[in-house]
């Protein structure tokens, strides 16, 4: 779907400030290598990896409302941008959604590796049960 959306992005033509400033490459420049490390902490059983991950995932969110903010901000001063905009904005959402899933996985490597759920209980519950 992301692949669709920026081939019909590029399509349409990107209007200037959008080409120019919004850049959501980093968002993910921190997915890509998250879901690599989601995947080896799950063959290697390696909670503490995981916990990494599950605690990157806020990064990840701040990044994405960044990036929404942003193109908020380019809809309300130019309405040309809007159809772009939104399109990046799902672009946004879907590499977030990404990283949502490394973090689930991520709480599933710690259930397996150390028999503590922290779905609900939040990270702080699994750096509790290191330290003892």
């Amino acid at each position: 779907k992301i692949a669709k959306t920026v081939r019909k992005i590029i399509e349409r033509g990107v209007s200037a400030p959008l080409e120019q400033e919004v850049d959501l490459r980093h968002l993910g420049d921190m997915v890509q290598p998250a879901v690599h490390d989601v995947l080896d902490a799950f063959v290697r059983s390696d909670a503490v990896t995981a916990a990494n991950l599950v605690r990157q995932d806020r990064e990840i969110d701040i990044q994405f409302r960044a990036a929404v903010r942003q193109l908020v901000t380019f809809m309300m001063e130019d309405p040309r941008t809007i159809s772009t905009s939104l399109d990046l904005i799902f672009v946004a959402k879907s590499i977030e959604r990404i990283g949502d899933h490394v973090k689930n996985i991520a709480e599933y490597v710690i259930y397996i590796a150390e028999g503590t759920d922290v779905r609900h209980g939040g990270i702080k519950q699994a750096d509790e049960g290191e330290e003892s």
